[in-house]
């Protein structure tokens, strides 16, 4: 009788019952874990939030389909490569303390053919991932963010900062204080022009109004002072400011929330607008645009590292396995995130220090895939 898996050496091989078990058993526990700990996290928000839904008089409505409707598939993609690790560790220790995967690899099974079928599901869930990241996320975390910021008292008058300071280009600066989204007007502006370190000539005034039509900012009077080399300054005063910047109030926004509410495109259109400025945000905003492709991809590296961790037969059965999984799990979190704030802060190149924690797990998971039972 032919063997079913005569070819040990293919990465591409035929899909055979025992795949479509294992890629069954994946994915079911995949989705069980996303619903068991979404709804953990909806009852908890829900409780914490409850407050604010009931004195903002929040519609039910409101609060289901454009809040948590918009919030959980924004945490489900956020963890995705996660809450895939946690699923591989869980069925396929339980595999492994059942002896059935002593039982495949007696069986003439390799184990790099034993893990077709994983990778096969981390390339679905790493394909869903970046669609999620890249077009969808951003689009419904527009109404989740508009939202938060009418019905959630913490976020209500959070959506712009008391004192903005923007580079608008390379010497130029603009300092906006209280603006207001629903006036459009700005309680001062001052337009700053510096030749290196050392302010050259300003322009300073009142309750600005911006014009969203027309992007232009004008005020009744405004202020300029000009300084010389030796610092001496000149002062005059001047009516009917109308100037154009480049500068619109989109940006005077929280960046944070401002760049999870953009898709790859607008995201990337963004960066390089910035760039041209010579923006201070711009560390921040590559590390958004790296991101949304290095958290899908980690879902192979930890899917590799959860097969090989998981595969052997332990004493200590699938406690042992969940446990160490759980440690991986926040040693990644904690990676990545210190990561991200070495990006931020110039420590680091941005593209390196975002990969740097996949890097580090690729290289865990090669070692323990060497160690796994063949």
């Amino acid at each position: 009788m032919e063997p079913q898996y005569e070819n040990k050496k293919s990465w591409f091989p035929g899909f055979k019952i025992l795949d479509r078990y294992i890629l069954g058993k994946f994915i079911g526990t995949y989705l069980f874990a996303i619903a068991m700990i979404i709804v953990v996290i909806v009852v908890f928000d829900y409780v914490e939030k409850i407050d604010d839904f009931t004195e903002t008089h929040a519609p039910l409505s409101a609060v289901i389909f454009d809040y948590y409707f918009k919030f959980v598939p924004y945490f489900i993609n956020q963890f995705s490569a996660l809450f895939t690790f946690i699923a591989v560790i869980f069925f396929t220790s339980k595999l492994a303390y059942q002896t059935e995967i002593v039982a495949m690899l007696s069986g003439g099974m390799s184990f790099r053919r034993l893990m077709w079928p994983y990778f096969l599901g981390a390339t679905f869930i790493t394909a869903l991932s970046l669609v999620m990241s890249l077009w969808l996320i951003p689009i419904s975390q527009r109404d989740c963010v508009a939202f938060e910021q009418k019905h959630i008292r913490k976020r209500t008058r959070d959506q712009y900062d008391r004192h903005i300071y923007r580079q608008i280009e390379p010497g130029t600066f603009a300092y906006i204080r209280g603006f207001s989204k629903h006036t459009s007007v700005a309680s001062f502006f001052a337009l700053e022009q510096y030749d290196g370190s050392v302010m050259v000539r300003s322009l300073e005034s009142s309750d600005v109004k911006f014009d969203p039509d027309s992007k232009r900012w004008s005020s009744n009077r405004y202020v300029e002072r000009v300084f010389d080399e030796e610092g001496n300054e000149t002062f005059t005063q001047h009516r009917n400011l109308d100037t154009l910047i480049n500068l619109d109030v989109v940006e005077l926004g929280r960046l944070n929330e401002l760049l999870k509410t953009m898709n790859i495109v607008e995201l990337n259109r963004f960066r390089e607008q910035q760039m041209a400025k010579g923006s201070d945000s711009l560390r921040q905003i590559e590390v958004e645009h790296h991101t949304r492709y290095s958290y899908p991809f980690g879902t192979f590296i930890l899917t590799l590292i959860g097969v090989s961790l998981s595969s052997r037969k332990v004493r200590g059965g699938t406690g042992l396995h969940i446990g160490i999984g759980i440690a991986l799990c926040f040693s990644y979190i904690m990676l990545t995130r210190v990561f991200e704030e070495f990006a931020k802060g110039g420590s680091m190149p941005t593209l390196l220090a975002v990969w740097v924690p996949n890097i580090i797990y690729l290289i865990v998971g090669i070692y323990l895939y060497r160690k796994a039972p063949k």
